[in-house]
């Protein structure tokens, strides 16, 4: 059983999570310049088993899709034509950086360390994967 991997999709920087290998945890790994990402994920996906990839899909509170719909659809033609044997899920996003910084401050995270908008990026990653695991449960 390979891993599922989120990716928390941004213009500058995406944020990424990753579960372990029997898919119970889910786990920040860090955030990447988006150029950089397909590169990234090709080595990867080259090194770790993944058999399925979850993104943030940005909705706006009336359930229709965010502007940042706009550049994730090309990420996600992209990426299916890079990695035709990889699924990819979309799995709603809204108020993820909401509870990441929610949970830092849980988590005892200085001000100054909550500002830093790829903490943000990566947490945000590891919640979409919660919530998309928590889905899979039920």
């Amino acid at each position: 059983m390979g891993r599922i991997l989120a990716i928390d999709f941004g213009r500058k920087r995406t944020g990424l999570a990753v579960t372990d290998v029997l898919r119970i945890t889910a786990n920040p790994l860090f955030t990447i310049e988006t150029k950089e990402l397909m590169n990234w994920l090709t080595d990867y996906f080259a090194h770790e088993p993944v058999d399925e990839v979850v993104i943030g899909h940005p909705t706006q509170m009336n359930g229709e899709d965010s502007e940042s719909m706009n550049y994730i659809r090309p990420f996600i033609g992209n990426f299916k034509k890079q990695f035709p044997d990889k699924p990819i899920t979309m799995y709603d996003e809204r108020f993820t950086s909401v509870l990441a910084h929610r949970a830092m401050i849980d988590g005892g995270m200085k001000k100054k360390d909550r500002q830093n908008k790829a903490v943000v990026d990566k947490i945000a990653a590891c919640i979409i994967l919660e919530g998309y695991l928590e889905k899979l449960r039920v």
